[in-house]
């Protein structure tokens, strides 16, 4: 299943994983996110509901083009460097193609989440 991220100008679009915590991202879409930067590592928003967990590995390590949730917090995250592994952290799907684009993202944009029929 693919989820898309549209900006004023670029799109991004994400592969995602079978766990219950995308399939509940799914079910949450379309949605409307302000993302912000998070020490110069990642890219987050707020959801405005709690994705399912249960089931789901107590954490995970995070590589560039990595979408992942973080489950303490109730935000998504895509990361623009790597990280090591972080209890709490559900990876939820990879960006296809360039995750350059990542970096690039200005603090407070908008984006709109779709699905990808």
């Amino acid at each position: 299943m693919q989820i898309q991220f549209t900006l004023d100008d670029a799109s991004l679009t994400v592969t995602l994983g079978d766990g219950p915590a995308a399939r509940d991202l799914v079910a949450q879409l379309p949605l409307t996110l302000t993302m912000r930067d998070f020490h110069g590592i990642e890219k987050v928003a707020d959801l405005p509901e709690r994705l399912d967990v249960a089931g789901e590995p107590a954490g995970t390590d995070a590589h560039v083009g990595d979408l992942t949730y973080y489950a303490p917090w109730g935000n998504v995250a895509f990361f623009y460097r790597d990280f090591g592994y972080a209890a709490g952290l559900v990876s939820l799907g990879t960006v296809d193609g360039e995750a350059a684009v990542l970096e690039g993202i200005a603090d407070g944009a908008t984006v709109t989440v779709t699905l990808v029929a």
